[in-house]
């Protein structure tokens, strides 16, 4: 069966995926659009994970101004293209992303951003609590390394539920959108202000 041009940019344009998996995809579903999406989606979960090695150059920045004017987030996604960068979805998701800082204050990105002196000190504050409670040491070390994952989970931006669906976290969300699109995708940087607040 032949494939048209045509089809191959119309599936382009619904998965942000390069031209040849794409061909490829119309192919192994006989010119199908919907399978071929189907397909791709399928198959874009494992190209995710050997894609992290790849450099994400290109981006877009999305911000959230709250409707009271009194809370602004700008967040970077960077993709390894321009030609995902431009797209809806990558741009929608650059947006959720913003309104979720905005919503959640994340203090990091990831458990790396959050300074040694702030995690010595929760980690002191759980460690007094475990003591007051009277915990035997040993159980007292898994109860304290418990409280802080539990601390990153709600204080670091991937490991945060997200806001719009609190079964998926923000790491799962980009997971989700780097498969469709065959791209890296990671957040870069973000700034949350909010009226009365110093950084």
């Amino acid at each position: 069966m032949s494939i048209s041009a045509k089809d191959v940019k119309a599936l382009r344009d619904r998965t942000g995926a390069g031209m040849m998996d794409c061909k490829k995809a119309l192919t192994e579903t006989n010119g199908n659009l919907e399978d071929a999406i189907d397909l791709m989606r399928a198959s874009g979960a494992a190209k995710v994970a050997k894609r992290a090695e790849k450099i994400a150059s290109e981006g877009t920045i999305g911000s959230y101004l709250h409707f009271d004017n009194r809370v602004a987030s700008m967040v970077e996604l960077n993709c390894e293209t321009d030609f995902v960068a431009n797209t809806d979805e990558f741009k929608a998701l650059a947006r959720d992303i913003a309104l979720h800082i905005a919503s959640q204050a994340p203090q990091g990105v990831s458990d790396s951003d959050i300074a040694s002196e702030v995690l010595d000190r929760e980690r002191k504050v759980y460690e007094g609590q475990v003591k007051e409670e009277g915990k035997p040491e040993h159980i007292a070390e898994k109860i304290v390394e418990g409280k802080m994952r539990k601390y990153f989970e709600e204080n670091t931006l991937l490991a945060q539920p997200f806001v719009k669906n609190p079964d998926q976290t923000i790491a799962e969300l980009i997971t989700e959108i780097s498969a469709k699109t065959g791209e890296k995708i990671e957040i870069a940087r973000f700034v949350r202000m909010k009226v009365g607040e110093a950084e």
